[in-house]
This record gives structure tokens, C-alpha cells and sequence, in this order.
């Protein structure tokens, strides 16, 4: 069962879907899936679509909603900052506690790109509530992305400017100062329960090195699955097919205690 929903994030109404297996009885694991930057909650090649008809095979309810000023959700994009999607984020995952299917000692997260780092902090700060989480290709290192091929000056001029125009996605000072306060792997690392990455090893959005990182404050807790020639957000069948694969067999592992969907 597929159906679309609605929850408020402080003033704003976030957009959604909610996946639920048929003749689901009883209490179930719920998976949050967060999208990246200038994504939606379908993603390329509607792999988030994908991902979430593969957990309701498995017996894995799921939502995905676009975060404030993406997608169907309402807000501006250029009001958008790394604490607002931190905020929806709580807020997504207080709605998957409230479900009355909901185990709440069964929930994952799952993030891409930039919503893995979301995901990554809000572990981090409700390790007690996330019982599995799963980072394709996560940006832990934001500050250095934005930094990447850009001077001082270029900040300068920014901040000046008050927006920065990316690709027709118009950014706020917000963002930029948001990327520079939050201390992502500090906070991330706070998490102790089993997390999963999956990267691309060609991946030119987030150097693949970027997972080493999530790897050292994750230790013993984390396994790096590499996609041998995977783009950054794995835009190839095979790719795609590796990723939720080993996505939905990681999760079923953790959740339901079955290897379920994997292969």
C-alpha cells in the first residue's frame, strides 16, 4: 500500500509517501529515507521509489517526504539550511514513531548525499530511537564541498550578494553558515548501533575518501560496501540494482532479522 501524506515541520507542510506491506499485522519496522541536494523524495531514476516497493516486499514500511523548499513541500529553497532539514528530519521521524503499525524499537534511517549527512547527525542525536542506519554516498564534509573551486573572495561576495545561484537553485547565507557550524562527524559519531555506506568509487559530487571518514568515527560498527565504478548517485541499472540489494538486505538483516532481500 502506497499513499501520500502530510505532517508539519514548524510552520511548514512537508509532502510524503508512506509505504505499508499488504496484510501487514501487528507491529512493524519503518524506514525514513532522507534525499539529497536539489533532490526530492523520488530521486534519480526514481531509485527512492524504487527502494521503498523493495522494503514493502520485504515486509518494511517506509516514508519519504521532500524536505521544507524541495520538491511538493512548501518553503523557499533559498531559506533552506542544514538545521531546517535537521528539523524536518526530527520531525519525519517523530511522525514514523506515531504510526500506530510503527515497533518503535525498529526504525531505520537512510540517506543520500547531503541526506546522509541529515541522516548521519540525527542518529547521532536520537541514537536511542534508530535501531539501523544506511548512507549511500553521504556528505559529511559539507564546508569542503562548498569550498571546492571557490575562493575567499568568492564567499566574500556571496555573503555580500546575500544568495548564490546554483545551477537555478538560488542558496541563502543561511545554508553557507550552516555548513560551517555544524559539526557533523562529532555529532554523528555520537551513533553506536550498525550502519552500512555504500559509495561509488567514481564518484565526482563526494570523494569516495569522504566514506573513509564516516568510517574511522563509525570503527567496529560500520561496513563500507564500495560500487566499483558507481557515480554519485549510481545512474546505471547495475549500480542501482547492487545498491538496493545490499540496501534492503541490510535492512531486513537489522530489522527483521533475516537476510530478506539481499541478492
Amino acid at each position: 500500500m502506497q499513499k501520500a501524506v502530510e505532517i508539519k515541520s514548524g510552520n511548514l507542510t512537508l509532502r510524503g509517501m508512506l509505504h505499508v506491506p499488504d496484510n501487514a499485522s501487528g507491529k512493524i519496522p519503518v524506514v525514513c529515507i532522507f534525499h539529497g541536494f536539489t533532490g526530492t523524495k523520488v530521486e534519480p531514476h526514481f531509485i527512492f521509489v524504487k527502494l521503498s516497493r523493495r522494503l514493502e516486499k520485504a515486509g518494511i514500511a517506509s516514508v519519504r517526504f521532500d524536505f521544507g523548499g524541495s520538491g511538493e513541500s512548501d518553503g523557499e529553497f533559498k531559506d533552506m539550511t542544514l538545521f531546517t532539514e535537521l528539523d524536518d528530519a526530527n520531525a519525519i521521524l517523530d511522525y514514523a514513531m506515531s504510526l500506530p503499525f510503527t515497533d518503535p524499537a525498529r526504525i531505520g534511517v537512510i540517506g543520500l548525499s547531503m541526506g546522509g549527512t541529515i541522516a548521519s547527525v540525527l542518529a547521532g542525536d536520537r541514537k536511542d530511537d534508530v535501531a539501523a542506519l544506511c548512507l549511500w554516498a553521504p556528505a559529511g564534509n559539507m564546508k569542503e564541498r562548498i569550498m571546492t573551486d571557490r575562493t575567499d573572495e568568492d564567499i566574500r561576495a556571496f555573503r555580500s550578494r546575500g544568495w548564490l545561484d546554483m545551477g537555478g537553485n538560488v542558496i541563502g547565507t543561511g545554508f553557507l553558515d550552516s555548513a560551517f557550524e555544524l559539526d557533523v562527524f562529532g555529532r554523528a559519531a555520537q551513533y553506536d548501533k550498525r550502519v552500512l555506506l555504500l559509495h561509488g568509487d567514481k564518484d565526482q559530487a563526494v570523494p569516495y575518501e569522504v566514506a573513509g571518514q564516516y568510517l574511522e568515527i563509525y570503527g567496529i560498527n560500520a561496513d563500507l560496501h564500495t560500487v566499483t565504478g558507481g557515480d554519485h548517485t549510481f545512474n546505471r541499472k547495475e549500480w542501482e540494482d547492487e545498491v538496493l540489494d545490499y540496501t534492503v538486505g541490510f535492512f531486513a538483516g537489522e530489522l527483521l532479522g533475516t537476510g530478506a532481500g539481499q541478492g
